[in-house]
């Protein structure tokens, strides 16, 4: 049975963009070329004139031929320009092993690298919370590129859906610990690396004393209580964190607390967090596969060049990156360190508490033996049509995604019960709070959604 679907008109934009700035972007100037000749005319001037210099040209001929390719005076070493970051990595004492030196070699030839760049990585400690979509290329990448000691915090377990786009786990590992799938698969990649395994769930309450000792904390997880308590713990501690997020077809990047101090952090983007239900999960809005991969690799090369002791200019401090998958488009929004601070002064004022449901919340199990004892509300789904085709429950009355109730309301009755319900319940408890805002009186919330019905009343129901 199809539903018939309640839209406004028109639709309501999507959940994912209230987090980012307007989709305009300053525009780009691009410099002015030099007015003696084209870099392109240069490189082809310089190199013809080396190739075809006679031997009798001497030294100070090609040092001049070298200095009109590359510019600058090549007579003698240029003095290198150093940033210096406040990193707390040292250099390892310990020399590379011939092992390393192979493994490691294009990284070794790199001139922002080389061999104490790389004995820098070898030294380095960084924390990855969560082994999910974002840490999964993450962890790849890094423990690739030789960091040290890679400890990974996440107390979850490996389920089939998440096969999709965490690719640091197989088939084989499900119903394992992520942290255990995810050491096995980099160990498979570089027994070099010395991996811990934090099976704990990161909180507000334990985030100083997991993090603390790292370098670089790498934010993959997918809460917005975590990245707060990440956030706050790597204030407290003077960590950088690379951070990011995704949903849908969209994600974001930023490196926070870089220089430890000075840059932004994620309380600078978000003071604070939405209200519950606002904003959907990957598991109730859906993300696209390898979303996850080109942000994962984003942080990864974040963390690469923090540790490396690259200046703050060269990372995103103070920028949050912005990808949308679906038009292929990169843009930049700036970010300001300040609005953390305005926001706690805010909260220090007193406020009024938030007034209490106006629903009555009810289980799957008690919803079923409702309608069997000959309850008849009004069944409405407030999921998105994509997960209408999924699955549905045979019952439902109509379909309005959360997000559209207050413009659908008219088309809803006000003289009979009305069970709302989404995926897992949150959604359809935001739906109860602004249906109780227009005067609706008779809603009931099925907590734990149709995850819930599928679990206690109805195995049959596939869940996603």
């Amino acid at each position: 049975m199809k539903l018939p679907l309640i839209l406004p008109v028109p639709l309501l934009a999507p959940a994912f963009v209230s987090i980012f700035a307007p989709r305009t972007a300053p525009p780009r100037v691009a410099p002015p070329p030099p007015e003696s000749a084209q870099p392109a005319d240069l490189d082809r001037i310089g190199y013809d004139t080396i190739k075809n210099a006679p031997p009798e040209a001497g030294k100070e001929a090609r040092a001049a031929n070298l200095a009109a390719l590359f510019g600058g005076d090549l007579s003698v070493p240029a003095a290198p320009v150093v940033e210096p970051a406040p990193v707390t990595t040292a250099p390892s004492d310990e020399d590379l092993t011939d092992d390393e030196i192979k493994r490691y070699s294009r990284h070794l030839i790199l001139e922002n690298v080389g061999v104490e760049g790389q004995k820098r990585l070898k030294a380095s400690k960084v924390a990855v919370v969560g082994a999910g979509g974002l840490g999964s290329p993450a962890l790849l990448y890094l423990a690739a590129a030789g960091v040290g000691t890679l400890t990974i915090v996440d107390d979850d377990t490996v389920e089939t859906s998440n096969l999709q786009r965490q690719i640091v786990h197989d088939t084989d590992e499900v119903g394992e610990y992520k942290a255990a799938s995810a050491a096995s698969s980099i160990h498979r990649v570089n027994l070099l690396v010395e991996v811990k395994q934090l099976r704990e769930r990161l909180n507000a309450d334990n985030a100083q004393e997991l993090l603390k000792g790292h370098d670089v904390i790498l934010d993959g997880c997918d809460n917005f209580d975590t990245k707060y308590a990440v956030d706050d713990a790597c204030r407290a501690l003077g960590i950088p964190c690379a951070y990011a997020a995704i949903l849908r077809f969209e994600g974001q990047a930023s490196t926070f607390n870089y220089p430890p101090g000075v840059g932004p952090t994620y309380r600078d983007l978000m003071p604070e967090g939405p209200a519950p239900g606002t904003v959907p999960s990957c598991a109730e809005g859906g993300v696209l596969g390898v979303l996850p991969g080109v942000l994962g690799c984003i942080q990864a090369t974040e963390v690469l060049k923090v540790l490396l002791k690259r200046p703050s200019s060269d990372c995103l401090a103070g920028r949050v990156l912005v990808y949308d998958a679906l038009r292929m488009t990169f843009r930049e929004i700036p970010l300001v360190k300040g609005a953390a601070e305005c926001a706690a002064a805010e909260k220090s004022l007193e406020e009024e508490p938030l007034p209490p449901d106006a629903h009555t919340p009810l289980t799957a199990t008690e919803c079923a033996d409702k309608l069997r004892e000959g309850w008849a509300p009004y069944v409405l789904d407030v999921r998105l049509p994509q997960e209408a085709e999924i699955c549905q429950l045979p019952f439902a009355d109509a379909l309005c995604p959360h997000r559209n109730i207050k413009a659908a309301a008219d088309g809803l009755p006000r003289d009979v019960d009305l069970l709302v319900h989404c995926k897992s319940g949150f959604r359809s408890r935001a739906a109860c709070r602004d249906l109780a805002s227009l005067g609706f009186d008779r809603l009931y919330n099925m907590e734990g959604g149709i995850l819930a019905w599928a679990r206690d009343v109805d195995p049959r129901l596939p869940t996603y």
